[in-house]
């Protein structure tokens, strides 16, 4: 099952719907209700959603809705002067911030947002920050992004290191005492899925910087059942869970 999610993702980074090619043998339902549906009303055009009566209500996108949730929570319990957040979910933990407070966004993708609450700026924080943004904010958020750093994904640029430069980038950008929420998949070995993603070793985060305090670790397992306060040093057997870190910089 992991392995067909996995190969599912990449499909869809290229731009091919492997779920839409499983559910073509709904095809049949759709012609039904087409007919039913014609026989009672007009109908002005065709477009077919197929499988989604075999799916759960609650689905939702691996990782993302409990991870973005949660760290809103942490944001809007904090309340900080300035938070700035870092190539995250637009249409998830972005979203959810700014119905309750202003956010600053980076990203590297363009993006033309209509909404006073969501402040832009396209950056690749990879590359050298500029001075303008040392010390910068009081509060930094940088979830499910660093994995995807120096693997071309999103037109940045080829590095095998790029995620420790960006998020050596990200601690320089942090004032001090200033609070870092920071997410990514967690396996038992780092891993590369070039060129999606990478995958790290719960513990690979702490040798990156000494200028962090570890403050709290929650995880979300390969099932998606989340363990709030988490010991770093009773994590079982994982092969794709996320690890939501909170870090105070010293």
């Amino acid at each position: 099952m992991h392995i067909l999610k996995r190969f599912h993702s990449i499909l869809s980074s290229l731009g091919i719907n492997l779920l839409l090619v499983i559910n073509i043998k709904y095809i049949f339902i759709f012609i039904r209700d087409y007919f039913e549906f014609k026989k009672l009303s007009h109908i002005d055009h065709i477009f077919p959603v197929l499988g989604e009566h075999k799916e759960k209500s609650s689905k939702i996108i691996k990782h993302y809705f409990n991870q973005d949730l949660l760290v809103a929570s942490y944001i809007f319990k904090n309340s900080p002067k300035k938070h700035l957040d870092i190539g995250s979910r637009i249409d998830g933990f972005v979203s959810n911030v700014a119905s309750f407070r202003k956010i600053e966004v980076i990203d590297i993708r363009k993006n033309n947002f209509q909404f006073n609450n969501i402040i832009f700026k396209k950056k690749d924080i990879s590359k050298k920050i500029d001075k303008s943004l040392l010390n910068y904010c009081d509060s930094l958020s940088c979830l499910h992004t660093i994995e995807h750093l120096g693997l071309g994904r999103y037109g940045d640029k080829i590095d095998p290191e790029g995620h420790i430069k960006g998020f050596k980038n990200l601690v320089k950008i942090l004032k001090k005492n200033g609070l870092f929420y920071v997410s990514f998949p967690i396996s038992n070995v780092n891993k590369i899925y070039f060129n999606a993603e990478r995958s790290f070793h719960p513990k690979e985060i702490l040798k990156w910087s000494k200028k962090l305090e570890l403050l709290r670790f929650d995880l979300i397992d390969d099932n998606d059942k989340i363990f709030l306060n988490a010991d770093l040093n009773k994590i079982k057997k994982i092969n794709y869970s996320c690890g939501i870190y909170i870090f105070k910089k010293k």
